[in-house]
């Protein structure tokens, strides 16, 4: 089945404190620079399944360095 539409994760390096909940929440989407501990995006476009440990992961950063967007599908497809 194809997907309903599509995620795109942006992050904030300058923003990040290193709280490092993003990774606990999305491990597979997010990683910490072992060096400074800021934030590291590995999946920029994670799969449509991810949408809701992304969100999470939104919510639990406390600078607020991480946004997503999830643009549903415009074909008419369900």
């Amino acid at each position: 089945m194809e997907g309903l539409g599509s995620l795109r994760v942006a992050i904030d390096g300058a923003r990040c404190i290193g709280a490092g909940n993003c990774v606990l929440a999305a491990p597979s989407v997010f990683d910490q620079c072992e060096k400074e501990g800021i934030v590291v995006l590995r999946q920029p476009r994670p799969s449509e399944d991810q949408k809701d440990v992304v969100a999470e992961a939104v919510d639990l950063c406390p600078s607020g360095a991480i946004s997503f967007q999830f643009r549903p599908r415009s074909d008419g497809v369900s």
